[in-house]
């Protein structure tokens, strides 16, 4: 499996991307997923020359590529004016609409005060669900005062076993159940049983001698 992590942060060193390595770790060590990041930061130009011209750089091919490619995602963005940050919508505005149908996302985002962590549920959220990926139930937000603090470790490994959940999930073939097995046995006798009765062919000859008999 592959694991695309997808960090918006723009300083050196960030706690975006921070952020988006720890979840990576988390969710890498209960799977055997191959791990691989994209800094969107490195990206910023070739996003902007996809706009005007309608072709990607060597780049952002790349990443595009990953991420459709991806069995699950991490996309981690700071807090600007109360949302995400313009690299990071405007990265998501160059992939095809169909790219994340059906594939499984954790979203994270950080900022200065917790008073933005509902940006994850305004914001974020909505916008992997118009995209018709599947998000998942817990989403992590990492304010100033979370590093080092109390929760944020917790939170990281919930939203890990979430992800890892999913992507095991729909990556793996589903095996029946014995029990299921035997439903799916019995109802194909029972329909076979029906479709017999149901198109049994009576001679016409027969027909006539029983109403005759009558």
């Amino acid at each position: 499996m592959r694991l695309v992590v997808v960090s918006a942060g723009l300083s050196v060193p960030s706690s975006t991307r921070l952020l988006a390595d720890r979840l990576a770790a988390a969710t890498a060590g209960r799977t055997s997923a191959e791990v691989e990041v994209v800094e969107l930061r490195d990206l910023a130009v070739e996003i902007a020359h996809n706009f005007t011209n309608g072709f990607p750089g060597r780049k952002l091919a790349a990443a595009l590529a990953a991420v459709t490619a991806a069995d699950g995602l991490i996309v981690v963005t700071p807090v600007f004016s109360a949302s995400y940050s313009g690299l990071f919508k405007s990265f998501l505005d160059v992939i095809d609409p169909d790219a994340l149908a059906g594939k499984p996302v954790l979203i994270a985002a950080t900022g200065g005060s917790a008073r933005h962590s509902l940006v994850l549920e305004h914001a974020l959220r909505p916008l992997f669900s118009y995209l018709r990926a599947v998000v998942v139930p817990t989403a992590v937000y990492a304010a100033s005062e979370d590093w080092g603090a109390a929760g944020l470790p917790e939170r990281i490994e919930r939203a890990a076993a979430e992800l890892t959940t999913l992507m095991t999930g729909l990556s793996a073939p589903s095996t029946p159940s014995a029990t299921e097995r035997d439903e799916k046995a019995e109802k194909a006798e029972k329909a076979e049983k029906a479709e017999k009765s149901e198109f049994t062919v009576v001679p016409f000859a027969d027909q006539l001698a029983a109403l005759a008999a009558r």
